[in-house]
């Protein structure tokens, strides 16, 4: 006698389905996940290695190792200049670049925008050769100003881009109210479009000095100098010659080297959550 079995209804393949789904997103997050837990777990561990276990003992060691001036403070104080400098220029440029893109319209706008967009996917390795060669000639090379000059260049396209797809949310109706009553398109810009876009310009900022900071290429490249070389090229010092790596040191350092991003994306969270505001500037 064979007993039929009853057919597998859909709330059950749904259940299988979620499950799946939450087992797929585990191991990502684990993925995520473990790196971190080395690097807070190793940065405690006197004895620290490759391998994610809590620590026989606790101690402030690596920390008291490599808060130094040569090791942490000054590559530091490199990065904050090189990345805030580099930030500050791509914002400003890419707010006057996007600007008259968003608010007229050309026939070059598309073909301007398209160049932008390519821009975005040149590798930086693929232009250094000439850019190393133009700032020799220039007198740029192993300046701080000329390091900031090529991060805020590699930068500004995409941040141009982001800018003026932000800048097309604000409405054009409030800015022409200001211009009835005399303000010019500069004066619009700053006192209407800007304030109203605050989340857009948060975005770019945080996005354009994350990737400054993380950059090891540009500034090895375009940097001589020890003592001006930023935090992302002297973490390479960990490493010694012969394969050897002091880990807790490195994982101290890199805790000390990440502050600065959390600290950024704590400093901007509120205007990135706080949308834009305009419900009920525009009547009728």
């Amino acid at each position: 006698m064979t007993v039929n079995k009853p057919p597998r209804t859909p709330r059950s393949r749904r259940t299988k389905h979620r499950l799946a789904a939450d087992a797929g997103l585990l191991a990502v997050a684990a993925a995520f996940i473990l790196p971190l837990a080395w690097v807070v777990l190793s940065s405690f561990d006197p004895e620290a290695d490759l391998r994610v276990r809590l620590p026989g003992s606790l101690t402030l060691d690596n920390y008291e190792k490599v808060l130094t001036p040569e090791i942490t403070f000054t590559p530091l104080l490199n990065s904050l200049l090189l990345c805030g400098g580099g930030t500050l220029l791509t914002v400003v440029c890419a707010a006057l670049a996007a600007y008259p893109l968003s608010r007229y319209r050309s026939r070059l706008n598309r073909p301007f925008m398209l160049t932008i967009l390519f821009a975005t996917s040149l590798p930086i390795t693929a232009i250094m050769v000439p850019v190393y060669a133009l700032f020799v000639q220039v007198d740029l090379i192993d300046t701080m100003q000329g390091t900031i000059f090529f991060f805020a260049a590699s930068q500004l396209p995409f941040a141009i881009w982001l800018m003026k797809n932000f800048m097309d949310g604000v409405p054009k109706e409030l800015e022409e109210a200001a211009w009835t009553d005399g303000a010019s398109s500069f004066q619009s810009l700053l006192r209407i479009v800007l304030p109203l876009m605050g989340p857009g310009v948060a975005v770019v900022t945080v996005f354009s000095f994350v990737m400054m900071w993380g950059n090891f290429f540009v500034p090895f490249m375009l940097l001589l100098t020890p003592d001006q070389m930023p935090a992302s090229v002297s973490i390479n010092d960990f490493f010694g010659n012969k394969g050897t790596v002091v880990y807790g040191q490195l994982a101290a350092f890199s805790i000390l080297y990440s502050t600065p991003v959390i600290l950024l994306y704590v400093l901007v969270s509120r205007r990135l959550g706080g949308g834009f505001a305009l419900g009920g500037a525009v009547k009728g």
